[in-house]
């Protein structure tokens, strides 16, 4: 987020560029300005289009700014009744310390018809628009003047490949991230843990 994230990677604190819109709405908005149980509704069925990122995946990862192969994980899985999805990744050097960690919160706004996904990485955070397709999603972040960096996942058969791209006007893309993940099962993270009722 990445990383989602993933994994998700790099964010940068600048406000958020304008939310692209959406490839599909899949929940409608709530009957009022104000119905919780409405709400709730329409996100937890709007994560259920993320619901093939749920669980644990780890593989290689090389990023710009960091020489050598990583070894990068991504653990995902729905919070809140399963209105949000929780994405944390790790990416670790030669020698097993952890050099990358991120964690992002993807998020569904039934009003505005549109995912959003809030990142901190690198002691930095931000809000970003997410677009969910049914292969993968994409996402992008402000990267200075006329810029930004954009990634682009394409995830299927238990394979995780995401590329990590900085565009900018009048310049052909330039790759700062790839990452390929497999998937290794389930995880009851981040459910799992939550303090007894006794």
């Amino acid at each position: 987020m990445k990383t989602l994230l993933l994994t998700m990677l790099l964010a940068s604190p600048a406000a958020a560029e304008p939310a692209a819109a959406p490839a599909a709405a899949p929940a409608a908005a709530p009957a009022g300005p104000w119905d919780p149980a409405a709400r709730l509704a329409a996100q937890r069925e709007a994560m259920k289009a993320l619901a093939f990122l749920d669980g644990a995946w780890r593989g290689d990862a090389e990023v710009q700014e960091m020489p050598g192969k990583l070894t990068q994980t991504e653990r995902v899985g729905p919070l809140l009744d399963g209105s949000v999805r929780v994405v944390e990744g790790r990416g670790y050097d030669g020698t097993g310390n952890t050099v990358f960690n991120a964690l992002g919160i993807i998020s569904y706004d039934p009003v505005k018809r549109s995912y959003a996904m809030r990142s901190y990485a690198m002691g930095y955070h931000g809000d970003y628009p997410l677009i969910v397709r049914p292969d993968g999603f994409s996402w992008s972040h402000p990267a200075g003047p006329g810029a930004s960096i954009r990634y682009t996942a394409i995830v299927k058969d238990g394979e995780w490949h995401e590329v990590g791209e900085r565009v900018a006007q009048g310049a052909a893309p330039v790759k700062t991230l790839e990452m390929r993940l497999r998937r290794l099962g389930p995880s009851a993270w981040p459910q799992e843990g939550a303090v007894p009722l006794r």
